[in-house]
């Protein structure tokens, strides 16, 4: 393989973003029962959001304020659904330094997304923050306003990288409704073209 089909394999250019190939190449199906919805729960900070996430998390805490810990329900009373990280970004506020204030549990201990479950439930206009619903890729936005995106690779999400694997599904193919939630049907569809064009031309790694 020459120089640039490497180059071009390791980021794919659709409009102003770029496409890390592992979004492509990497396995990944979210497998509840064997990670028990760790990735509410672990890490030291809360997920990106968007101002108008924000208004939107906040006309939804009546309807969701029964799915909530005392603590959550505390924590938001005294600094609001989200908060400015150290970086000055806006992140889902936390409990103890760890739980998203929007965990719930299930009837079997996994943990959920209270928004989520709403939403399933009831038919809410709002699933739960892009961030969250696009993991696991990370969008960036560079210095020129071009928007990367790049997999993340966490420990706990072990088992949807092997569930994904059996299943034989993508991580870009996962992540189709979030995808076109944040970037379009359009985008998406040229998207998964590219990746068909860079399989049959085997530029694509398999992983």
């Amino acid at each position: 393989m020459d120089d640039n089909a490497r180059s071009y394999a390791t980021m794919i250019e659709i409009g102003n973003t770029i496409v890390s190939s592992e979004c492509i190449t990497e396995y990944f199906a979210c497998d509840l029962s064997a990670c028990r919805g760790m990735c509410c729960i672990e890490g030291d900070a809360g997920a990106p959001v968007t101002a108008d996430e924000i208004a939107k998390m906040e006309a939804l805490l009546p309807t969701v304020s029964h799915r909530l810990s005392h603590a959550a329900l505390s924590v938001i009373r005294r600094q609001g659904v989200a908060y400015k990280d150290p970086d000055g970004d806006m992140v889902t506020s936390i409990v103890h330094g760890r739980n998203c204030v929007f965990t719930c549990y299930g009837d079997d201990g996994v943990c959920l997304c209270a928004l989520e479950r709403e939403h399933a439930e009831s038919g809410t206009d709002f699933v739960k923050p892009l961030s969250c619903a696009l993991y696991p890729i990370r969008v960036t936005e560079l210095s020129n306003g071009t928007l990367a995106l790049n997999y993340h690779r966490w420990e706990i999400c072990a088992p949807a990288r092997l569930l994904g694997r059996k299943l034989h599904t993508r991580v870009y193919s996962y992540l189709r409704k979030p995808l076109i939630r944040a970037f379009g049907q359009s985008w998406y569809d040229e998207l998964d073209t590219t990746v068909h064009e860079l399989e049959r031309q085997h530029i694509l790694d398999e992983h």
